[in-house]
C-alpha cells in the first residue's frame, strides 16, 4: 500500500510537470516527461517494485497476479504506454531534425563556416602585428568584422 501512493505520488507530480511544459509549448519534452513520469506507477500496479520489508514477491504470487488481477495487467498497459510515449517523442525529435537539416545535422555544418571569420581575422592581426581583439579596447580592429557577419546572420533571420 505504502508502495503504491508513494509511485502514484511520483507520477502525479510528474504528469503535473508535464502539463506546465506543455503549455509553455514544449511538446516534445513534455511528452518524455509524461512517458517517465508513468514508469513509477506502472511498476507499482504490475507488483515489479515494492518499498518496505519486502523486496520481491515470489515466482508463484507473481505469477498468480499476473493471471488473476486486471489491475497487473493494467500495469503492464501503463508501461507499455510509456514506451509509446518515449518512443514517439523520439521520432518526432529525429522528423523534426531531418525536416530542418535537410538530414544532415545543422550544428557541425554551421560551425567550421560561422568559425571561419575569426580564424582570419586572427590571422591578419598576427601577421599585421596588432593586438588580439580580446585586448579590452574598441574601434575598429580585426574582430568587428565578426559582429557584423553576425548582425547580418540576424538580420537574415528576422531578429
Amino acid at each position: 500500500m505504502f508502495t503504491t501512493t508513494v509511485c502514484a505520488a511520483l507520477s502525479a507530480a510528474g504528469l503535473a510537470i508535464a502539463l506546465l511544459t506543455a503549455y509553455r509549448r514544449r511538446f516534445r519534452r513534455a511528452t518524455k516527461i509524461a512517458a517517465l513520469s508513468l514508469v513509477p506507477v506502472g511498476l507499482a500496479m504490475a507488483g515489479l517494485v515494492e518499498l518496505g520489508g519486502k523486496v520481491g514477491k515470489a515466482t508463484g504470487d507473481w505469477a498468480t497476479d499476473l493471471v488473476f488481477k486486471p489491475s497487473v495487467w493494467g500495469g503492464f498497459g501503463v508501461l507499455a504506454v510509456a514506451v509509446v510515449l518515449w518512443v514517439a517523442q523520439r521520432f518526432a525529435g529525429e522528423r523534426a531534425r531531418r525536416k530542418a537539416g535537410g538530414g544532415a545535422p545543422a550544428a557541425p555544418a554551421a560551425a567550421p563556416a560561422a568559425s571561419q571569420p575569426a580564424l582570419r581575422a586572427g590571422r591578419v592581426g598576427k601577421a599585421r602585428g596588432s593586438a588580439p581583439a580580446t585586448s579590452g579596447r574598441r574601434g575598429s580592429g580585426p574582430g568587428d568584422e565578426d559582429f557584423s557577419d553576425i548582425e547580418a546572420i540576424l538580420k537574415k533571420h528576422g531578429i
